[in-house]
């Protein structure tokens, strides 16, 4: 007797993402079979006629992938930075456009301003152009409220445009990006506000499903950044970082010390944070578009994250100043062209790899038996096209077992 079932794909070119001692766990004329929003078979397709599916998809040869995830972002924000753009080739830098008033605290007063309406309706056009390119998954990050109303705010926005592009959301606190203006002379009081105030409050009503912070020059002091990751620590919430990404302050050493999910930025990482990074599975973010719009010279330490196996993710860090852009797919051809991934390891960086940067991996990143059944068929042949071509990239149509 077949099994019912509501999906089944099948002649497909099946990139798993799992069984890793294969590229790409690549299934070569391979079919899958979902029921009830989660996927329940793998295989080859000259053993799906076990299966009585509602719904029967050909794939003729075509690529099938999970659903992509972009875990890093800043796409809820209000306002303009593009008289940045002509700053920075003016010759301005980062740190001299933060220091002259622009940079965050610029979209700080804009997004304090806007409504809970007008920051979803943003967010949702922003979420529509990743999810045009097969991405399911956006984590959204706060921190340009900098304040304890702005911040709750823009986490809460983060979750109704996710709800409304029926995408996964997860948020992340990242009230801990600058200095706010009406705390320049007392950064410890908002340190202090950040730690007893606003980490217990989205605790307690499950804004965030994690800590993060800029530890930077420009930013926040290492001693600073653990007083936050301790805080999160005690309400239960995990960390992330915005890590080495101008100087090496050894911020990836210290999110590895505390089990964090994440060191994102990690241009100027140590081989020490690395070893630190390997032992604790915090994933290394790469920003490709954020590294090529601020024109850096100083590229992330691939070689010693291949050398000691740290896994690598790639995301856009869409935002309004240093990384203007919705366009994942683009961000793996720079990854690839920029920092030297080849294309197996740019794709499993917006798959399995951007699932374990936020902690889901056990349900989203790859096809296995028991994860979320959100797949995305491409229209080729060909893997490396998902990061190949530019402009006129594949066309895909995503498929989900309800």
């Amino acid at each position: 007797m077949k099994k019912e079932c509501d999906l089944l794909v099948h002649h497909a070119q099946l990139m798993s993402c799992a069984n890793m001692g294969v590229k790409y766990g690549l299934i070569e004329n391979g079919a899958v079979a979902c029921d009830a929003g989660k996927i329940i078979w793998i295989g080859n397709s000259d053993q799906c006629h076990a299966f009585k599916p509602k719904q029967s998809i050909d794939a003729n040869g075509k690529v099938l992938t999970p659903a992509l995830i972009d875990c890093h972002t800043h796409l809820v924000f209000a306002g303009s930075r593009a008289n940045e753009f002509a700053m920075r080739l003016a010759g301005a830098s980062y740190q001299e456009i933060a220091q002259a008033g622009g940079g965050i605290l610029s979209t700080v007063q804009a997004t304090r301003i806007a409504s809970l309406d007008a920051l979803v309706e943003s967010a949702c056009q922003r979420l529509a152009h990743l999810k045009s390119q097969g991405v399911l998954t956006v984590e959204i990050k706060s921190g340009y409220g900098l304040n304890v109303e702005s911040e709750l705010k823009m986490l809460k926005a983060a979750k109704v445009a996710g709800e409304k592009m029926k995408m996964t959301v997860k948020t992340t606190l990242l009230a801990a990006h600058a200095i706010p203006p009406e705390y320049q002379d007392n950064r410890a009081a908002y340190v202090s506000l950040i730690c007893q105030e606003i980490i217990p409050h989205v605790a307690k009503n499950k804004l965030a499903d994690a800590v993060d912070a800029f530890c930077e020059g420009i930013g926040f002091t290492y001693p600073e950044t653990k007083q936050i990751f301790d805080a999160a620590a005690r309400w239960g919430l995990p960390v992330k970082l915005h890590a080495d990404q101008l100087s090496d302050l050894s911020g990836a050493g210290l999110v590895a010390e505390y089990g964090g999910l994440s060191a994102d930025h990690v241009e100027y990482t140590s081989v020490n944070s690395i070893k630190k990074m390997a032992q604790s599975d915090t994933v290394a973010t790469l920003l490709p578009y954020a590294y090529y719009a601020l024109q850096e010279t100083q590229k992330p330490p691939i070689d010693a994250f291949r050398k000691h196996g740290v896994n690598m993710a790639i995301a856009t860090d869409c935002n309004p100043g240093t990384a203007p852009t919705t366009n994942l797919l683009q961000c793996l051809h720079m990854g690839c062209t920029q920092f030297g991934l080849t294309v197996e390891e740019a794709l499993l960086g917006v798959t399995l790899n951007a699932a374990k940067a936020l902690g889901i991996d056990g349900d989203k990143g790859s096809i296995e038996i028991g994860k979320d059944a959100e797949l995305i068929l491409w229209d080729t042949s060909e893997i490396a096209d998902l990061v190949y071509w530019q402009g006129e990239t594949p066309k895909n149509t995503i498929l989900l077992a309800q």
